[in-house]
């Protein structure tokens, strides 16, 4: 599996607006420009909130590769790659968090999962709006080639 593409850094007086730029797909396309990447810390919530209605109206599933983000909206998506590892994954946002302070983003269990955050609780990322899957899947079909 190939990593990431490069994270743009942004400035902290610019982090607020770092969402407001047009979302790409989940697998970029080359020739794409990218929208900025959020970087900071990372923390995860688990069985404490399973089953527990979230912002979007959604039941939180703690097995879900879903997040809490304070900005991006709601029902979007988003890659979110721990900079230690370059490992990512693509979370789906329906709550509204993490409110601890210094904190970027909530993933769920699942989502800290597969980025190996669960031991540490928290780590450092980057986080960047994508479209969602079913958009990126529509636009590139699966053709046969017999």
């Amino acid at each position: 599996m190939n990593p990431p593409p490069p994270l743009a850094t942004v400035s902290p007086a610019t982090a607020g607006n770092a969402f407001h730029e047009v979302a790409t797909a989940a697998e970029p396309v080359a020739d794409v420009e990218l929208p900025k990447a959020q970087r900071g810390l990372a923390s995860w919530y688990g069985a404490r909130f399973h089953g527990r209605r979230t912002a979007s109206g959604e039941n939180f599933d703690m097995n879900a590769l879903t997040a809490a983000h304070p900005k991006l909206p709601l029902g979007s998506y988003a890659r979110v790659t721990l900079l230690s590892s370059g490992k990512s994954v693509v979370v789906h946002i329906t709550d509204r968090g993490p409110y601890k302070t210094h904190r970027i983003i909530d993933l769920s269990r699942a989502a800290a999962a597969r980025l190996g955050l669960l031991k540490h609780g928290v780590g450092k990322v980057a986080v960047q709006q994508v479209a969602p899957p079913d958009q990126v899947a529509a636009a590139n079909p699966v053709t046969s080639t017999e």
